[in-house]
């Protein structure tokens, strides 16, 4: 057994069984590559034990069943016999196939399977009747003259396909083996344990992925993959039966079971007369988006086949007629059939059209499917009312519809739900879902270029679904689906087994995944999770499209160059895990790991570099031309990424990154890439105020000479001043020595104070070396309270007289008593990440709760477990979350202090009647309430939620409060009032806090 498999052992909480080196993500675990007493032979000394099916199998069963047996083939290089059995089968003619064989089938459709379970009395209540359910077991004496079988069985088809996915993945074949390239984990002999596998209902009935926004990326991949370049007839569409088949078996592999196809510029019913044939015979339930009725793609078909307006009080009977052909065409197949109507082009409706009028779309739409399936009750066909966006307004003012369909409740197309069901809506026969996102194109910007979700995030939205009885139905926006392969799998996941996933364990996914995608040690796979963390992170607290040169402060809290350190340092993990890797696996890794890393790093440098770019231009720094060529080579490299991705396999991928993603003007996609705003300084001529430029530490300006920056005046400014304390996470100052100009000098650093420590003391600066930092830190022993330094520095030009620049330090030493446990003020601020409590509280079973790894900085922490009553407390009397904290100052010294909660982004999900919020309290004084997201319009969002500098442009809101408190020690309380708030960070604002975009680095903490 490889050491990996022997290290992955050790994964606890037992999420991840493993027998013998099987690998199963988020499953119980069946299989094993050695033999045992209690194991049954699949392929043991090269030979594979037989499949048997019965001939009146569902197609879809037969042709997953073929797949089962070729995976088997791809594991172990034999290939088991795959036949057809008639029962009753002579004696002699089953014992051809040896004394043990597999047998597949589905309860009450395989004939087969029924006589194997009547024959040995196999207990089949745990699934019988269950949707999607299976079990796999050993049994004795199943069939005359075959004396073992490994029974798999499903509850109905998908319970059967599943049950064979599941085996196939466990053995070693993964889910992405195609879509992603990922080389099957080979072995010599395949076991399973006698006991088998066993799932029952998954915890969502419909679990679906849509393909949107597919252009310029998927279409153009397609259309290279699989047509001969024109593409369908009426359309132009690639997204022919060749394509669909490729994503029917990777929907089904993941444990998905339902597809929105891609619909602009297609259509799936017309464009290729086999897609809806064979996705219903591979067993996948097809569906149409939020805004296309009927079975039928809008506003293509519309345009093609439509007479008159898409305008149903002026031209319903073209438009009945219209989805009467969809419905007529989609009969004899699975779906689920949206119901409702929005405006052409995914538009909201006409203002002229109202409640009263939709409600009559919705009973002409259930009439048409009385009429097509000949049937007075329609209860029994699925159907799905999507509440998205205006729709949700309508909903709000009154409309209705009949209890069967389904309220698909949706995301605000930023991972942020909108709506959950209220407890009176609960019980609707027809249930509810969520219509979530990971890609989007809209207000207040596109994001379709690469991931930038958090799975944690979307657990723990999710996780109000799961609680509220939001599981009918659950809809991912997948966009082109790559880039978002491991998020796609995860959703699905949860989808099918929502209990497997808590907080805690939320991690255990993602080792899984990179140890099934790439063999890896447990050590490895932790390093990769770690790595995926760390840029979906990253791109999920500005998204690559809203990125700018001063998203990230160049000057405070050395913001920028932490991100930039941050993501470089991931660079080199990935880059050591990527040649560490056999050229076998590489692929895999660049699209699904490397790739994502590079181009992140590759984007935020880029823009970063051109903020500093204008910064130092401002300064009069010659380093300024140097950013400029940094800029210039960045915007190259992101092109050769891009071509990278496409060259991989002989360009299998070719096109799949074709996305525009450089430079924004407004909310959507650029026509083409374009290089950030860079400028130059002339390198041959000298600033005015000399050759020797100082910049400081929290400042845009610069020293000697005249700067708005360096006063209020911006003229005859003073000599540049920094201060420290003991408690400054940075535990130094920084001044910059650049050169202003052509002529290089030497330059030297001195102190009229023996605590002032400087390193270095002297340097050079020329155009080939143009800048140096020099850091300036304390010996604190040698100080009392607040004492001042002088700083010279000086230049010594060639050809030119001394330059001197002086600069005032100011240490102010602070002191906390030696029995004080918490974290201190510094800078001017307490500043804590809310997972690093003193203490906790539970109230009724509901704690504060930490949600690793979710959020823009470290974690977050929530109230849990959510769901039951949906209970909502007074301030003081619910859950609270506490910290210790000490301060030295308050704000101006005026007895109060400004306190900024920093909160996830999140909507009003029990209705606005029920808004979001929290309370904090100083040591006994009074709590204070704020319930931070106002109501909205029916069927928009709040109007702080808007704009590239909103709630989630900035993917955070800052809950102000204001506290009366004095110098000293104190404890904060953080009051549970509303579940669903997430709570990042909080900043203690005493006259220091500084503007930065993920705020004040985290306080030390004694």
């Amino acid at each position: 057994m490889p050491p990996n498999h022997r290290r992955w052992a050790t994964l606890a909480l037992g999420l991840f069984a493993l027998t013998n080196g099987a690998l199963a993500i988020g499953q119980e675990t069946c299989v094993a590559f050695k033999s045992a007493l209690s194991t049954f032979p699949i392929v043991a000394n090269r030979r594979a034990t037989p499949i048997l099916l019965s001939p009146d199998e569902w197609p879809g069963v037969q042709r997953a069943a073929s797949d089962f047996a070729s995976d088997i083939e791809q594991v172990t290089s034999v290939k088991p016999a795959l036949r057809n059995v008639t029962t009753p089968t002579a004696q002699a003619s089953l014992a051809s196939f040896g004394t043990n064989v597999v047998i597949v089938g589905t309860l009450g459709k395989s004939a087969l399977i029924d006589t194997v379970v009547n024959r040995t009395k196999l207990d089949v209540s745990s699934i019988e009747g269950k949707w999607e359910a299976f079990l796999a077991k050993e049994v004795a004496d199943p069939l005359p003259g075959i004396k073992s079988a490994y029974v798999i069985v499903g509850a109905d088809k998908r319970g059967t396909i599943f049950a064979l996915y599941d085996h196939s993945e466990q053995f070693g074949v993964s889910p992405w083996y195609w879509w992603a390239d990922v080389p099957t984990t080979k072995h010599s002999n395949l076991f399973v344990t006698s006991a088998g596998c066993a799932h029952g209902s998954p915890t969502v009935r419909y679990r679906a992925i849509f393909l949107n926004d597919e252009q310029p990326a998927l279409q153009n991949w397609a259309m290279e993959k699989f047509t001969n370049g024109t593409g369908a007839p009426l359309t132009g569409s690639p997204f022919n039966h060749f394509f669909y088949t490729k994503l029917f078996e990777l929907i089904l592999r993941l444990k998905g079971n339902h597809l929105w196809p891609a619909q602009w510029s297609s259509a799936f019913g017309a464009d290729d007369p086999q897609n809806q044939a064979l996705a219903d015979w591979y067993g996948i339930v097809m569906g149409t988006s939020h805004e296309e009725p009927m079975m039928r793609s809008i506003p293509v078909e519309w345009n093609l086949f439509g007479k008159g307006p898409w305008d149903y009080g002026t031209n319903a009977q073209a438009i009945y007629d219209f989805w009467v052909q969809g419905a007529q065409r989609a009969k004899p197949f699975e779906n689920m059939w949206t119901v409702g109507m929005r405006g052409d082009g995914d538009l909201p409706l006409s203002e002229g059209e109202n409640v009263q009028l939709l409600e009559k779309v919705v009973s002409d739409q259930r009439q048409i499917l009385m009429n097509v399936f000949n049937t007075s009750d329609v209860t029994t066909i699925p159907q799905v009312w999507t509440l998205y966006k205006e729709v949700e307004g309508y909903y709000d003012d009154g409309m209705r519809v009949p209890d069967d369909i389904t309220l698909m409740w949706t995301d605000d197309n930023w991972g942020n739900i909108r709506r959950t069901p209220l407890v009176s809506e609960r019980n609707r026969t027809g249930g509810a879902g969520v219509y979530y996102h990971v890609d989007y194109v809209g207000d207040p910007r596109d994001y379709k270029w690469i991931t930038s979700s958090q799975i944690e995030k979307t657990f723990e939205q999710m996780s109000l679904a799961v609680a509220r009885n939001a599981t009918k139905i659950w809809v991912l926006n997948v966009g082109d689906m790559k880039p978002y392969e491991m998020h796609t799998e995860f959703f699905l996941s949860l989808g099918w087994d929502a209990s497997r996933w808590t907080p805690a364990t939320l991690n255990n996914f993602v080792v899984a995944w990179a140890q099934r995608e790439f063999d890896l040690s447990f050590s490895d796979a932790t390093e990769v999770a770690s790595l995926i963390h760390n840029v979906t992170r990253h791109n999920m607290r500005r998204k690559p499209e809203l990125l700018n040169s001063t998203t990230y402060s160049l000057v405070n809290y050395r913001e920028a160059e932490t991100v930039l350190a941050e993501l470089q340092n991931a660079v080199t993990a990935s880059t050591r895990l990527y040649d560490s890797l056999s050229e076998s696996k590489k692929a895999a890794f660049f699209q699904l790991v490397q790739h994502p890393i590079l181009a992140t790093t590759t984007l935020t440098n880029m823009w970063v570099s051109a903020g500093i770019n204008n910064l130092r231009a401002s300064q009069a720094r010659l380093s300024a031309n140097d950013y400029a060529d940094q800029v210039e080579s960045l915007f190259l490299q992101d092109a050769a990424l891009e071509k990278d991705y496409h060259s991989l396999l002989d360009g299998k991928w070719d096109h799949m990154m074709d996305q525009t993603h450089v430079m924004y003007y407004y909310w959507q996609q650029p026509m083409t890439n374009t290089m950030p705003m860079i400028t130059k300084v002339q390198p041959s001529k000298q600033a005015l105020a000399g050759a020797m430029r100082i910049a400081i530490e929290g400042s845009l300006g610069a020293w000697p000479g005249d700067n708005v920056n360096n006063c209020a005046q911006g003229y005859g400014c003073p000599n540049p001043s920094l201060t420290l304390d003991p408690f400054v996470p940075a535990g130094n100052r920084y001044v910059d020595v650049g050169a202003g100009g052509p002529s290089p000098f030497t330059f030297t650093v001195t102190a009229n104070k023996p605590w002032l420590k400087i390193s270095p003391t002297n340097g050079s600066i020329s155009p080939s070396s143009p800048e140096q930092r020099v850091f300036l830190s304390v010996d604190w022993s040698q100080v009392t309270g607040a004492e001042t330094a002088s700083l010279t520095f000086t230049a010594l030009p060639q050809n030119q007289p001394k330059l001197s620049v002086g600069a005032t330090f100011t240490a102010n030493k602070t002191t906390v008593p030696s029995t004080f446990k918490g974290f201190v003020e510094g800078d001017g601020t307490v500043t804590i990440e809310a997972a690093h409590a003193s203490r906790n509280t539970t109230v009724q079973g509901i704690a504060w709760t930490e949600l690793p790894n979710h959020g823009r900085t470290l974690s977050a922490v929530t109230p849990w477990p959510r769901g039951g009553e949906d209970l909502n407390f007074t301030a003081g009397a619910g859950p609270s979350i506490e910290y210790d904290f000490f301060l030295f100052n308050t704000k101006n010294q005026g007895g109060n202090v400004s306190i900024a909660a920093l909160v996830s982004p999140a909507l009003n999900t029990l209705s606005d009647a029920r808004p979001l919020g929290l309370a904090l309290q100083i040591d006994d004084g009074t709590p204070q309430t704020n319930h931070f997201v106002p109501a909205s319009v029916p069927g928009q969002v709040p109007a702080p939620w808007n704009g590239v500098d909103g709630w989630v442009a900035n993917s955070i809101i800052s809950v102000p409060f204001v506290l009366p408190v004095e110098p000293g020690a104190h404890t904060l309380k953080v009051w549970m009032i509303e579940p669903a708030v997430v709570v990042q960070k909080i900043v203690i604002d005493t006259g220091g806090v500084r503007p930065s975009y993920l705020g004040p680095p985290e306080s030390i903490r004694l």
